[in-house]
């Protein structure tokens, strides 16, 4: 009984282990295609902008948007880009309104 269930616990470890490993495998992955924005690729472009959806509204962020736009060439892309920039342009008003608001 006692060999059954070292067996078992060092099998659930190393299933645990490779789990882990393939966990930051594709998170490595994900945020370096997260970044390629201007990549040659359309599924690292898609992926790129997924992640800059999820971003803070900066001016950094909202200019690199619209220079993405002006330069791809697919209309899907080219469409979610503004939608992030237009949601960006939005938080950034409403943070500006705010500031305002307790300046006054």
């Amino acid at each position: 009984m006692n060999r059954k269930l070292r067996i078992t616990a060092v099998t659930v470890l190393a299933a645990g282990v490779a789990g882990a490993a393939l966990a930051l495998l594709v998170r490595d992955q994900m945020s370096r295609h997260r970044r390629d924005l201007f990549s040659h690729h359309t599924l690292r472009r898609l992926a790129a902008l997924g992640y800059m959806s999820r971003q803070s509204a900066t001016v950094n962020n909202i200019t690199l948007l619209r220079d993405f736009i002006a330069w791809e060439p697919r209309r899907l892309l080219r469409n979610r880009a503004r939608t992030i920039v237009q949601r960006m342009e939005e938080e950034a008003r409403s943070r500006d309104a705010e500031l305002a608001a307790h300046v006054s």
